[in-house]
Parts: C-alpha cells; structure tokens; sequence
C-alpha cells in the first residue's frame, strides 16, 4: 500500500493503461529494446501512474531475496505435479520457499506471471516454458537466474540452463517399434511448447524412409476439450492411420476417449503410444505403452541447479524410457 491507503501501481497496470503485454513494460523499464514510440508510451504511463519499478531497480540488485519462482502449464496435469514435487523436495532441503504459477502454456498469461514475480524481487526462477525467448528477455537483464525444465523455448536463449528429458531417444524408440510393427501412417498428437517432439517425430520418420505428412501432426492447445477435438478429428479425418503418438498424458487421455467415442478400437484398429507414465496408463483397457519421464527428477535437478552458485551446465539430459504394454499391435487393415 502507498502513503495514502492506496493500492500500489504495478508492473500490470502500466502494461494494460499502455496497452501493450507486461513483457514489453518490462523490457522498456529494464533498457531493453523497443521502439521509440512504445518506449515513450510506457515512460509516459508509467510516470502518470506514478510506477515505481522497485523489482527492476533497487530490489533485483540485491545479492538476494530469497525463495524459488515455479512456471508451470498446468498443476492438474500428473506429469508437471510430479515435476512440481521435485522441486518442493529439492528446495524444503534448502530451506527455500517455493511460489507456483500456473501458465495454461499462455504467453500473455505467462508475461503476467513473469511480471508478478519481478514486482515480488524474485531473484530465482524455474519455468516449462510456453511463450518464445522474448518474454524472458527483460527477466534475464534484469539480472534473474532462471533454469528451464522439460522444454526449452522456441528461441535459443544459451545462457539459460535447461533440465530436459531425452526427448528424441523416446521419439526414436517409439517410432522404430510402431514401425517394426508394420505401421507406416503414423500421427503425433502434440499441443504448444512441443515442437522439439514434432521435431524427433519427423526426423525419426525421415531416417527410417517412412513419408512424412504434415496433416498427420496434429496440434492441440492446452485444454482438455481441445485435446478431445483434436483427438477426434484426427481419428474422423484419417480413417487410414493405424498408429497415434502423443505428446503429453492429456493428449492420450483424449486419444483414449475419442477413439472409444468413435469405436476405433486400440490396439486392433489403431495402436496407440503416450509421453508420460501416468497411474492411469496402466489401469487403461488396455493397459497404454508409454514413454516415462523421469518428472520428478527433471523437477530436483531444475531445482539445484537454480540453487547452485558458480558454474552450471548449460544442459542437463536425463533418460526417457519406452514401456511397452499392450496398447500397440501389428498393423491391420482398418474395417
């Protein structure tokens, strides 16, 4: 609160009487680049609103604040609650506490966040990223020691470390058994922030002279009912697929669901691989073949190497494994 009982100005109130995103606010008050006329405007409004970037200025250079912040897509979502809990384990070791954000894989909502946690002098922060490096320019000038885990953004920012699992050593092994299987028109389920997925999926294809079509990468955004229609209309659209992978456990729980809706039966009719090992996945009639990330370790190791003072690796891999159930099968004719 101000001097006269007021609510303080914050970083999302510029942005929004600017009318521009918290990033560029942020971007602007931190000497990063933009033009000459948004610059102004900011500086404008901020100084109408008597904005006073403590977050940017004084706070962010102090040695440190204090506590961990945590940007995930979604905390209902096992694979990140796992990830989430890693992280928890990690820093209860160290005595930090540990802010959660929850993106929706947004890059408005994301920018928001990312504000949040400058205006609170945040001076840590992990993130599954879903917007590109722009966003996490004005964070990274502003002197923020920030680690990526499971993903990196779209734009190479090299002096962020990442935790990631082998995403294409899954990839691979996936495609090599469905098409050991016989299977030749496979799909990928994939939603935002996965195209490093889409990438090993294409060139997995590619190095086994299998065609790689693109209606058959199938984009979702990060909503249940999103991941349904996509889901569906794949399976409605292709009636000639015979094997499905998807990026995530919400892409196969829709996968899962449409094809019942649809009497598409798995394994017979399609065969069907899933990113993250979920309790779920093998309750599943049939039990799903998946391929398991190690969450919760991506989640400690994110949360080290943030902890961690002096020289950090730039990249962390850990390994990804096939677990073969009984969701795929040989590949038939569909009825």
């Amino acid at each position: 609160m101000n001097s006269s009982g007021q609510r303080r100005t914050t970083i999302k109130d510029v942005a929004e009487a600017a009318g521009v995103g918290v990033a560029t606010v942020s971007r602007v008050l931190s000497g990063g680049s933009a033009s000459s006329g948004t610059r102004e405007k900011v500086l404008a409004t901020a100084a109408r609103l008597d904005y006073h970037p403590s977050a940017l200025g004084r706070n962010l250079r102090r040695r440190h604040t204090g506590g961990i912040g945590l940007l995930v897509p979604d905390i209902t979502d096992s694979f990140y609650a796992r990830l989430t809990d890693g992280v928890l384990s990690c820093a209860r070791s160290y005595g930090e506490p540990v802010t959660v954000g929850v993106t929706g894989d947004d890059p408005e909502r994301e920018s928001e966040l990312i504000g949040t946690l400058i205006e609170q002098s945040m001076d840590r922060v992990i993130a599954v990223p879903s917007g590109d490096g722009e966003v996490w320019d004005p964070v990274l000038r502003a002197g923020v020691n920030v680690v990526f885990a499971s993903r990196r953004t779209d734009l190479d920012l090299p002096d962020v470390p990442a935790v990631l699992a082998d995403d294409r050593d899954g990839v691979r092994t996936a495609v090599e058994y469905l098409t050991g299987l016989g299977h030749r028109k496979i799909a990928f389920l994939a939603r935002r922030g996965q195209s490093q997925r889409v990438a090993a999926f294409t060139g997995a294809l590619t190095a086994l002279g299998v065609p790689v079509k693109d209606e058959l990468v199938v984009h979702a955004r990060a909503s249940r009912d999103s991941a349904y229609a996509a889901a569906a209309g794949l399976l409605q659209r292709h009636p000639d697929v015979t094997a499905v992978l998807t990026g995530g456990n919400i892409l196969g729980e829709a996968a899962v669901l449409a094809a019942r809706e649809l009497d598409v039966r798995v394994p017979r009719d399609v065969s069907l691989i899933m990113f993250d090992d979920v309790p779920w996945a093998e309750l599943c009639s049939p039990p799903l073949t998946v391929i398991a990330q190690p969450a919760q370790d991506i989640g400690y190791r994110s949360a080290e190497l943030v902890l961690r003072q002096g020289r950090r690796p730039r990249e962390v891999v850990l390994p990804s494994e096939l677990v073969v159930r009984a969701s795929c099968g040989p590949r038939r004719p569909r009825r």
